[in-house]
């Protein structure tokens, strides 16, 4: 069923394309997870909380927030809520996924590792935030905002992915300090 609010009509296929990639992405994830987990050199479970379960986090809410805006929903006003606590949440997990980040000892964090699994998501979900709370009366500039906070989850989960996977993968290697 469509929403009813002809506002979030015309962008059901873009979280159409959105949600089933975090979707996908999500199982993707635990395939990859699984197919490592026999490796001889493990990575223990607090570096894979600091770094490998905020990303299945960030797709969970880009799935989480494309569900969301694809409801029937009969006004604005109860998504923006539902919205304005999935950013809320998301702003708690970035405190979370810091202080998860700064405990585990089985990798020392570089500056880009912050960037990526700290500051952007959490960036990305204070954008969230303001998109929900703007959604009642900017609409349709409140409808580019919370459309690109939900890609950049997406995006900010893709290269967290790769990057985690490179590291357990290759014992540390970071495919974007390679020289060039």
């Amino acid at each position: 069923m469509a929403p009813t609010d002809p506002r979030l009509i015309a962008w059901q296929g873009y979280y159409n394309i959105v949600g089933s990639s975090g979707a996908a992405l999500i199982g993707l994830q635990f395939v990859v997870i699984t197919l490592i987990a026999g490796m001889r050199r493990r990575a223990d479970a607090g570096t894979i909380g600091a770094f490998a379960t905020p990303t299945v986090v960030h797709f969970t809410a880009s799935l989480l927030v494309s569900s969301l805006m694809s409801a029937p929903w009969r006004s604005l006003v109860p998504v923006a809520v539902a919205l304005a606590l999935c950013g809320l949440g998301g702003l708690a997990y970035g405190g979370v996924a810091y202080r998860r980040a700064r405990r585990q000892t089985g990798y020392a964090p570089v500056w880009e590792d912050w960037l990526w699994f700290t500051i952007l998501p959490t960036g990305v979900y204070a954008v969230l935030e303001l998109g929900a709370l703007m959604l009642p009366g900017a609409t349709t500039a409140a409808l580019y905002v919370i459309g690109a906070a939900a890609l950049a989850l997406l995006f900010v989960g893709i290269h967290n992915a790769w990057d985690t996977v490179t590291h357990l993968v290759a014992g540390g290697f970071d495919v974007d300090s390679r020289p060039d």
